[in-house]
């Protein structure tokens, strides 16, 4: 019986073109700015201070080093995660000023509702910051969703294709793996939770093709994904 239902953002509940055309070109355009303006803020100033430990920068290097630093791991789409939070700082300002909408599918947003009524725990997990998902799902076309989601997890849990990552989540949410559903775009993400004992259905959306022999079960939305659930539910009600 599937107890949680952990998902990725994009592909899965938010379109990977809204991530790659809208939010990263506006960190882009707004990172070298940002920082000069808030490089000795707090916060900001850690994430700088942590970016630098990985950049391999001395503490005395530059700014501008820094920057140009940062800007070369967004055109890479590193996962890095003080870049991350910076961006996800940077998007808050963004949603605040209006400047965009977090996307969402509307079976996403339809579906997620009803299974939190149907009193299942649902999870965020993706590589971008933990602000930054809150941030998506909070200011959506469909309302604020964040009331529906019990947790959300980011890099700092571990990345997104290794095992551990999803033990960690396992034991962080104090339920068997195997009553954990991982829902993803990716299949190296998912078999690391499957690895892991963790139930997996792989999205196929936006040209994603399914596999002539799959290793997970796939479905084209959240429609899909709660009929697969469903001979479950109906089975465990009878």
């Amino acid at each position: 019986m599937i107890r949680a239902i952990v998902t990725d953002i994009e592909g899965t509940t938010s379109s990977l073109a809204f991530v790659k055309d809208v939010l990263f070109p506006y960190a882009r355009r707004h990172l070298a700015p940002f920082i000069r303006a808030h490089a000795n803020a707090p916060e900001v100033a850690a994430l700088l201070a942590a970016a630098r430990t990985v950049a391999d920068l001395a503490s005395d290097a530059p700014l501008t080093a820094l920057i140009a630093t940062l800007e070369r791991w967004i055109d890479e789409d590193r996962k890095i995660t003080p870049l991350k939070s910076l961006q996800g700082l940077i998007w808050q300002a963004g949603y605040r000023d209006g400047a965009f909408q977090g996307h969402i599918y509307p079976d996403a947003a339809v579906q997620l509702r009803q299974w939190q009524q149907q009193g299942i725990a649902l999870y965020v997990y993706s590589s971008g910051s933990v602000a930054a998902q809150k941030l998506l799902f909070g200011h959506t076309a469909a309302g604020d969703l964040t009331p529906l989601f019990s947790g959300y997890f980011d890099t700092q849990i571990g990345a997104k294709q290794e095992r551990a990552a999803y033990q960690q989540i396992a034991t962080t949410l104090a339920i068997p793996a195997t009553e954990i559903l991982f829902l993803s775009d990716v299949t190296a993400e998912l078999d690391a939770a499957a690895a892991c004992g963790f139930a997996t259905c792989q999205l196929l959306r936006e040209g994603v093709v399914a596999e002539a022999q799959p290793r997970h079960r796939q479905a084209v939305d959240f429609h899909a994904v709660a009929a697969l659930l469903a001979p479950q539910s109906e089975s465990a009600g009878a």
